[in-house]
């Protein structure tokens, strides 16, 4: 086998195909490439093995049998094409032979090859019971017409005859011969058809599981083009209508609401950049926009700027470091908020807390905007909400998103935290460490 078995580091979509041919090895492979030249070395080694008959066929003068074996070799080199009528044929010419000349036996290299080729294209089951019925053919041709040619009624024959077991036993063995020899070449062939069917699955399977991951793929890239495009704009548009308000009233204001403006701007191009310019190299990067280190608090910041009067809590021991786990946290904070900036009537308060008890994570973030209700729901392409739950979902959790019963509106996402696989000596704690903190709290 051939140990280059690993695709290219620059071709990860690498069909199965191309695999399974460097798994094949150089031989094999080249006969994949030259199909006629394999063909032609079929038919000469058919002509090979045939040779004796052949030569004695042609010596004796008989030229009807020479000329069915000729035609059975030039037969075989379709064998791939026409199987079945290839079979057939050399099955009818063999037989044709030994009733035309008496002193030609039969030769079953024609068909072994015959029997072997059809067998890599039809069904195993079909091609034993068709086995079966040549072998049937052959049992009673060799019986009226070949015995009595080998062994005729004189003494010296019969004599020979019973020296090898007599007429019972010989015709026993030469059945059990010619179905034995038959059957094993259909096995060889069915297990080669076996073999290319399981191929030609896996690569059907491998076509399959590569256009599922492109489709998941597809759809993680426009949930985090959503997030990026809906929370930029929305935050954008709300700091312009900010800053045309003040800038009369209070210039340095302005100034400040215009610079977080320039900076949220700026922050989405370069998300936008790192995504599109990850599609166009293929470069194995991460296609997520990784926050990078205090940007929820930024986040926060940037919403407060655009006019949300947010109050932040986190409760219980602190996230983990798992960078896919804080982007999940970041996003279902980032995408409400952003529903909130956007839907949100006359909203006097935005509550956003995260609470950690042991392995559970629950992310909750409240509006008490009036006129919400089932109007909210109404509002927008649901597109937000669906990429919430689909996030969460990661987590092994759950997102639930409507009006609140005391007015308002809820999110509350419930996540479950990474499982690591630790190693025995990292369990205990080491010496003179102490437990970290059980709540942290931050707000405005």
């Amino acid at each position: 086998m051939s140990e280059n078995t690993a695709p290219a580091p620059g071709n990860p979509e690498a069909s199965f195909a191309e695999i399974s041919a460097q798994r094949i090895g150089p031989l094999r492979a080249f006969m994949r490439r030259r199909p006629a030249l394999v063909d032609t070395s079929v038919v000469a080694l058919y002509f090979l093995m045939s040779a004796p008959s052949i030569v004695e066929a042609a010596i004796s003068g008989h030229w009807a049998t020479l000329g069915l074996l000729t035609a059975t070799g030039a037969s075989l080199f379709f064998r791939r094409s026409r199987p079945m009528f290839v079979l057939i044929v050399v099955v009818l010419f063999d037989s044709g032979a030994i009733l035309l000349d008496s002193e030609y036996f039969g030769g079953n290299i024609g068909l072994w090859i015959a029997l072997y080729a059809a067998s890599t294209k039809y069904a195993a089951r079909r091609m034993f019971a068709l086995t079966a019925l040549i072998t049937a053919l052959q049992g009673l041709v060799f019986v009226t017409m070949g015995l009595p040619s080998m062994f005729t009624d004189s003494p010296e024959d019969q004599a020979a005859l019973a020296e090898i077991g007599g007429l019972t036993l010989t015709i026993t063995l030469s059945l059990t011969f010619l179905l034995g020899t038959n059957a094993a070449a259909v096995a060889i062939g069915a297990a080669v058809r076996n073999n290319r069917l399981h191929e030609a699955e896996l690569d059907n399977w491998a076509k399959r599981v590569q256009t599922l991951a492109q489709l998941r793929e597809r759809n993680r890239i426009a949930r985090e083009m959503h997030d990026v495009v809906a929370h930029s704009l929305s935050v954008m548009i709300a700091l312009s209508d900010g800053a045309a308000v003040v800038l009369k009233r209070d210039p340095a204001r302005a100034g400040e609401v215009l610079g977080e403006l320039s900076t949220t701007g700026r922050r989405a191009l370069g998300d936008m950049r790192r995504v599109i310019g990850v599609l166009r190299t293929g470069d194995g990067a991460s296609l997520e926009p990784q926050p990078a280190g205090g940007s929820l608090e930024e986040m926060l910041a940037g919403f407060r700027v655009a006019g949300l009067p947010l109050r932040y809590t986190q409760s219980g021991p602190a996230l983990p470091e798992d960078a896919t786990f804080q982007l999940t946290v970041h996003r279902i904070i980032q995408e409400s908020l952003t529903n909130v900036l956007r839907y949100g009537r006359n909203v006097g308060s935005v509550e956003v807390a995260v609470h950690r008890v042991r392995d559970d994570v629950t992310v909750r973030i409240h509006d008490d905007g009036t006129d919400q209700g089932a109007r909210r729901e109404l509002i927008g392409s649901a597109q937000g909400i669906r990429g919430m739950k689909e996030r969460a979902a990661l987590f092994d959790g759950t997102l639930r998103a409507g009006p609140a019963s005391r007015g308002g509106w809820t999110v509350v996402a419930k996540l479950k935290l990474p499982q690591t696989t630790r190693c025995p000596q990292d369990t205990a704690p080491p010496a003179g460490t102490h437990p970290a903190p059980k709540n942290q709290h931050q707000g405005s």
